[in-house]
């Protein structure tokens, strides 16, 4: 599904370049839940942001269902990222005047669907998240794991083949944190296609695999049954 090709990212500041990535080659195969894992300042999250189509790469290919993504125009790296991603941030992102309903509604702003079809495509992804019952509560009055359910709701709405977290339980307390982390490989085991960036050792033991990055460079792989 996903395919980086020799990406590397400089970042150029006032006196010296800053080699984020280095000749990344990384490959995720449809239906797979990978974490990226490494220290702060290691390069995940720059190769989070290039997978998200928000930030080209220096030089290299980046492609996603065989879509090369850079090689669109700048309106349908925007029509690519509405179709085919959905982003969960470390901080949730959720508007406190707004219920589960209307966070989640935002998500479908620009698609091109009857208001009708959108509440319902709404309803159902807070359903799947196990929030039935309560759309009208404002994040106020919801659990921190709730909060943290509807923001995973609000980005499969779309229904996206790819969904991209960062940092999900950053913020969180385990307990909260282990919610999340639960709803996602539950949504995984159901087919979605899930790449998580994080630092904790205990989150990446959700996913089937890990990435190690170390100075924007991937220094080793693993599975729940080892190293490759």
């Amino acid at each position: 599904m996903i395919q980086l090709q020799n990406v590397t990212k400089i970042f150029n500041g006032s006196s010296v370049a800053v080699h984020a990535l280095r000749d990344v080659d990384f490959r995720v195969e449809e239906g797979e839940f990978v974490a990226v894992m490494g220290p702060s300042g290691s390069g995940k999250s720059t190769l989070l942001t290039i997978l998200g189509a928000m930030s080209a790469p220096t030089r290299g290919q980046v492609l996603i269902d065989g879509i090369d993504v850079y090689g669109l125009g700048v309106e349908r790296q925007a029509d690519f990222r509405h179709e085919y991603l959905g982003f969960v941030f470390q901080q949730l992102q959720l508007l406190p005047d707004l219920t589960a309903q209307e966070n989640v509604l935002l998500a479908l702003t620009i698609a091109r669907l009857p208001y009708g079809v959108k509440v319902t495509r709404a309803r159902i992804a807070l359903e799947r998240v196990g929030l039935e019952g309560k759309e009208d509560r404002l994040p106020s009055q919801l659990s921190g794991g709730e909060q943290g359910r509807v923001a995973v709701a609000r980005a499969i709405v779309n229904r996206p083949p790819l969904l991209l977290a960062d940092e999900p339980t950053g913020n969180l307390d385990q307990t909260t944190g282990m919610q999340v982390l639960d709803l996602l490989r539950e949504l995984n085991h159901a087919g979605q296609t899930v790449i998580m960036v994080t630092h904790d050792a205990r989150a990446s033991s959700y996913a089937g695999r890990s990435v190690h990055i170390l100075d924007g460079q991937i220094v080793r792989q693993s599975t729940n049954n080892g190293d490759f």
